[in-house]
């Protein structure tokens, strides 16, 4: 049975996240396409979805324009996996405040219960990379590229920690749902990518 997993292509690190998937796939030897979606048909057709990093607000806003937001709340609470990265994850949470504005009006998916924190670790220029661990998902040891982070406080009874950095958390789990503060389309490590393409193929046996 061929699989179909998405990239939301309406803003950012979208042919990254592409060529992460189609590696993690080869390495994996198993049969799905990755496609790049932007409406609610698009997103309809999918077994699995990466919403990438890039401006929050921007894609948040495009997709409730075209109504995307509407059916993707709805295929994920019906059981389809989905990979947040950074502006991802912000989309995924239920509260996003900023690090220099305080509280934004952005449209949010409101599937994890997590406390969260826009640029976090400061702008564009205090962007850095460091190695963590997500030892609860076999991956003990993973580059991190932090690019205008955000990072959670505190996350609800529902949500599993994945990893921390210096304290902060920095990647979140919540049944088919994972969110990431970190890219992990910049890195040449496939065993994110390779975590939650398994994630969907499980979903589908």
């Amino acid at each position: 049975m061929s699989l179909t997993v998405g990239v939301l292509s309406i803003q950012g690190d979208v042919q990254e996240n592409m060529l992460s998937s189609k590696s993690a796939i080869d390495e994996l030897g198993l049969d799905v396409d990755v496609v790049d979606v932007r409406t609610p048909e698009d997103i309809s057709q999918l077994d699995g979805l990466i919403i990438p990093g890039g401006e929050s607000t921007t894609i948040g806003q495009l997709s409730l324009v075209n109504g995307s937001l509407k059916i993707l709340k709805e295929k994920i609470q019906s059981g389809m996996p989905v990979l947040g990265i950074c502006a991802g994850m912000i989309m995924l949470s239920n509260t996003a405040n900023d690090k220099i504005i305080g509280k934004t009006d952005q449209p949010l998916l409101d599937i994890l219960d997590i406390k969260l924190e826009r640029n976090s670790f400061g702008r564009q220029k205090e962007s850095f990379e460091s190695d963590i661990s997500m030892d609860s998902i076999n991956i003990p040891k993973f580059h991190g590229v932090f690019i205008r982070a955000p990072s959670v406080s505190d996350v609800g009874s529902d949500v599993e920690v994945l990893s921390k950095f210096n304290e902060r958390i920095v990647a979140v789990k919540k049944g088919n749902v994972i969110g990431t503060a970190f890219h992990p389309e910049l890195t040449e490590d496939t065993a994110l990518h390779k975590y939650f393409i398994n994630l969907v193929n499980k979903s589908k046996n």
